[in-house]
């Protein structure tokens, strides 16, 4: 099993930077692409950034030239690097996994983590 964990969010005024970090752990996977997705109120999930092994990324225009994706494949670890950030950022920002387990594509999703940008 993979287990996610994520941390780094918070409450910040907007222009503010935060930089949240999703860490991978268990055992016998091998990771196809990681994401951060957000989820406002009354909102459905949305894809922010997606960087796979290779460090091929895709990202939504809303936060191009904010937000920066990052892996550190050897810790197995994800980040998402939130500078200029807006109110409109706000939302519970949640880390997902795409990864072969024991020959199986599988999805995960961290529990999620709160943005919160005042104006």
């Amino acid at each position: 099993q993979v287990q996610l964990v994520e941390s780094g969010g918070g409450s910040v005024q907007a222009g503010g930077s935060l930089r949240l970090s999703c860490a991978a752990s268990g055992s016998g996977f091998s990771i196809n692409y990681m994401a951060w997705l957000l989820q406002a109120p009354n909102s459905e999930r949305e894809l922010v950034e997606r960087i796979t092994y290779d460090g091929t990324t895709n990202y939504a225009d809303s936060v191009k030239g904010r937000f920066t994706i990052s892996r550190d494949n050897a810790n197995n670890t994800m980040y998402l690097q939130m500078n200029d950030l807006r109110p409109e950022d706000t939302a519970v920002y949640y880390c997902d996994e795409n990864a072969v387990v024991s020959g199986l594509v599988r999805g995960y999703w961290g529990q999620g983590t709160q943005v919160t940008v005042s104006s």
